[in-house]
């Protein structure tokens, strides 16, 4: 257990880098490649996004969030913090689904578990997704998100320009994987994003991680 550089504010369940004692063996890298657990870390984009939410929880109290490619479930678990009525945790891993239950019942909060974004619930309010835009044949996705709810909040870390007016940037947060990858410096940037609603909602507050660009 430990709580992230980003997001100390909520703890989770995450792989130890004390437990290695050298280099992985070849079958065991072959292992990491063929079933990566993403899971496993917390990403940039997700720490900074759920900060920004306990921050600014009007946006997400009383609503039905699903939270897209949850992982380990840190802005799932900072929806339920923040008041959620209902938090459901989408992501195609198993093993990610597993993490997230245990990361919300460690902070004492209830999360709903989804296996495929095809077999959401109706009547959703919010959808939430972090780091999801890693691959260019994931641009679709913001469309996606837009049709499936009357509002979205992304955040990412991969893209410098969406390519999508829908989306109106908040803000930009420097932080880190947790634990810390050492990724390149332009992917510790990680800008968050508002569709379907008005960006300039009064009571609006920036997270209290270092701001590295304007709102």
């Amino acid at each position: 257990m430990s709580r992230p550089a980003g997001c100390r504010r909520i703890a989770l369940y995450l792989f130890d880098p004390t437990v290695l004692e050298g280099p992985l063996s070849h079958d065991e890298a072959q292992a990491v490649v063929a079933q990566p657990a993403y899971w496993s870390f917390c990403w940039a984009s997700g720490q900074v996004l759920a900060s920004w939410i306990l921050d600014n929880p009007h946006w997400v109290a009383g609503k039905r969030i699903l939270d897209f490619g949850s992982g380990s479930g840190i802005v799932a678990v900072a929806a339920a913090l923040a008041g959620a009525s209902e938090v459901i945790a989408c992501d195609v891993d198993p093993a990610a689904l597993d993490a997230a239950q245990a990361n919300a019942e460690l902070n004492g909060v209830s999360i709903t578990l989804c296996n495929d974004w095809a077999s959401r619930p109706d009547g959703l309010d919010v959808v939430t997704a972090a780091d999801v835009l890693y691959d260019p044949e994931n641009r679709p996705l913001l469309r996606v998100f837009r049709k499936a709810a009357p509002r979205v909040l992304l955040a990412d870390s991969r893209m410098k320009v969406l390519g999508d007016s829908a989306y109106r940037k908040q803000v930009t947060v420097e932080a880190r994987t947790w634990p810390d990858l050492n990724e390149f410096e332009e992917f510790n940037r990680v800008r968050i994003y508002l569709a379907g609603a008005c960006a300039e909602e009064p009571g609006s507050q920036s997270s209290g991680l270092k701001n590295k660009g304007q709102p």
